[in-house]
């Protein structure tokens, strides 16, 4: 499939897929062009400012009131939603996970998505939620809508293909997807198997960070986001929407599909970006920097500089600080901190820190380089090291993050994660200075 995309972060974008489908000079006329119904989707409150308002208008060939039918409780699998503070009783720890495996058996997307960590409060639209992906089968007549946040998707393993209602995006390993609240996709798996990771974000909507003393450029570019264009379905066949609202799975059957969108236009689209195209800042003479110059994405909260969540990468870069600790340093932090690895080798965990993998360390748990990082970034000559082949990511949130019985029992936990640390010596010696 040949895609082609809109380029920019929040822009108004328009698009059709047949000529002269987007009404001129006006929102809803009295008579839309082929047919069509006119319906306003909005991701803010009317009211909301102009910076921060998100809506778009689309053209349809049923309005969504014909996609809902009447809906029924489902089972949710192993999707859970905060507040989920009493599933798991594992006592506070650093965490760590291997890679799980895809199952043979089939898997779309609802049988799929394994929910690892739940911290804040859906309904009241803050927080957020980590899940894990395994995906084997592509969605044909079945669609899926989370009214209670949006998703950010990090490919890991495989290729994914998300037909939404605005458009078609896809994504590969390297690559994220950004689906707004509301929003109707199905996802199609070209490769056969997939494995990504999801960061479903309760709170307002991703937007790029300020770049403070940085300036103008760096970091994450605008330009570099791509929008989808109009693509419709027009099916008459057999169908299933799942809405996941409040936390609770709905089903509605329904006789076609509801991604009938032949145009539109807006700023409330869904998204993608290629995380090699990240340009990163460093330290050019000394110490390692916060890793708040890696952020990709922000979803802010009512306290400046406390994010609902931040996505930051660690891409390939350039390591050239003198006399210089040049790993993370050993931290405790306000902030709560789950990883994973997309990639290659992180440089503070060289060892057990795989690809596919992922990591929590939760606010106020002690953790850093491992030992084997430790020795060698003690004894390596500092000389210019580039940091090649590696792709590391954070969800990084105000809250502490609760892991539900999912993550708890799986196999892959490592229980002697801990003993990472265990080979740091006592390196203390008051009689020599220069030890």
């Amino acid at each position: 499939m040949n895609l082609h995309y809109m380029s920019g972060f929040g822009n108004s974008f328009e698009t059709e897929a047949l000529p002269g489908a987007l009404p001129v000079g006006q929102n809803s006329p009295q008579h839309v062009p082929y047919g069509l119904y006119a319906e306003q989707i909005s991701g803010s409150p009317f009211t909301a400012p102009r910076h921060l308002n998100r809506r778009s208008w689309l053209y349809r060939i049923r309005p969504s009131v014909k996609h809902g039918g009447r809906f029924k409780a489902v089972d949710s699998g192993d999707i859970r939603t905060a507040p989920n503070s009493t599933e798991a009783s594992l006592p506070i720890a650093q965490l760590r996970w291997s890679p799980s495996s895809i199952p043979d058996r089939a898997q779309t997307f609802l049988d799929s998505v394994h929910t690892i960590t739940t911290c804040g409060d859906a309904e009241a639209q803050s927080g957020m939620a980590v899940h894990l992906l395994l995906a084997s089968q592509t969605m044909t007549e079945s669609y899926f809508q989370n009214a209670d946040g949006e998703f950010l998707i990090v490919a890991q393993h495989g290729k994914l293909r998300f037909h939404t209602e605005l458009g078609v995006v896809e994504i590969q390993p390297g690559e994220i997807c950004v689906i707004p609240r509301g929003i109707v996709f199905r996802l199609e798996l070209p490769d056969g198997l997939a494995r990504a990771y999801i960061c479903e974000n309760y709170g307002l909507p991703f937007m790029l960070p300020e770049r403070g003393p940085i300036g103008a450029n760096g970091l994450a570019n605008e330009r570099d986001f791509q929008a989808p264009i109009a693509a419709w379905e027009d099916k008459d066949c057999a169908s299933e929407l799942y809405i996941k609202w409040c936390g609770r799975l709905y089903l509605a059957e329904i006789q076609h599909s509801p991604l009938d969108v032949v145009a539109w236009h807006g700023n409330y689209t869904p998204y993608k970006y290629d995380l090699r195209r990240f340009s990163p800042m460093g330290a050019l003479r000394i110490d390692h920097a916060d890793p708040s110059i890696f952020t990709v994405l922000t979803s802010p909260s009512a306290v400046a500089g406390t994010a609902n969540v931040d996505f930051a990468i660690f891409p390939e870069r350039w390591a050239v600080a003198e006399n210089t600790f040049r790993p993370p340093w050993y931290h405790r932090n306000i902030m709560s901190e789950f990883m994973g690895l997309i990639y290659g080798t992180y440089d503070a965990k060289p060892s057990g820190f795989r690809p596919g993998g992922m990591s929590l360390h939760n606010m106020m748990m002690p953790h850093g380089p491992d030992a084997e990082a430790f020795d060698k970034a003690t004894q390596v000559e500092l000389t210019p090291v580039k940091l090649q082949d590696t792709l590391a990511f954070m969800f990084e949130t105000r809250f502490p993050q609760r892991i539900t019985r999912y993550a708890a029992e799986l196999p892959t936990r490592q229980e002697d994660y801990i003993d990472c640390w265990s080979d740091l010596p006592k390196r203390f010696d008051p009689r020599n200075k220069a030890v």
